[in-house]
């Protein structure tokens, strides 16, 4: 009888040791900018200013901040610029910087509002127009996922990324929204990430074209 007690209590231990351990390893971790964990509370305080966005971490379970703003250099700007030049058909300038407005794939911020037709090429024009003014160039429209471009039908031209190549060069990740970089004659790069005001990009333009 006692035996019986004794395997029956370090069976119920073992079950909860196990239930216990389980848990903790299912459970949402949550990390900042630098990779440091931190408590729900403090990620949940440091999104909401809206300075960094949450990006999967490195494990199902895990949510990481991201600094929404990236400065850079790639290695080969004459290769890239041909690899636009082929896929949009178009002759780029050498000298002049390249802006490229990104779209991951539909998403719930990119997929939900009722902005009318008029309106959202209203906003396109203002931005190509202010993108003009100061490097005398258009932007270029890329996309990763077409499923929820019919919105932009008559207002914008979108190309496929080719290859991927603009994704694995600047966007790592699934950005909320849509993304901007922009690369200067050098290689220089400014890429943001997740939804951006038509500032961001006439700054960012500017500073490349420099």
């Amino acid at each position: 009888m006692l035996k019986k007690k004794l395997l029956l209590s370090f069976l119920l231990v073992l079950l909860v040791a196990c239930s216990s351990s389980k848990g903790n390893k299912n459970r949402t971790k949550y990390f900042d900018e630098n990779n440091i964990e931190i408590s729900k509370s403090k990620f949940n305080q440091i999104r909401a200013t809206n300075l960094l966005l949450d990006i999967p971490g490195d494990s199902i379970n895990h949510k990481k901040l991201t600094l929404r703003e990236k400065i850079g250099r790639i290695s080969d700007r004459p290769l890239l610029q041909s690899i636009l030049e082929e896929q949009t058909k178009q002759k780029l300038d050498s000298l002049k910087p390249i802006v490229i407005i990104y779209y991951p794939g539909k998403d719930r911020c990119n997929s939900t509002g009722s902005v009318e037709v008029i309106s959202r090429k209203f906003w396109y024009d203002m931005l190509e127009d202010g993108i003009n003014q100061i490097a005398q160039i258009k932007p270029i429209y890329i996309y990763k996922d077409a499923e929820g471009l019919s919105k932009y039908e008559g207002i914008l031209n979108w190309h496929k990324d080719p290859g991927g190549t603009i994704e694995r060069l600047f966007f790592q990740y699934h950005y909320p929204c849509s993304s901007f970089v922009v690369i200067s004659k050098n290689g220089d790069y400014i890429s943001y990430f997740g939804e951006f005001s038509k500032d961001y990009v006439w700054n960012a333009t500017h500073k490349m074209n420099q």
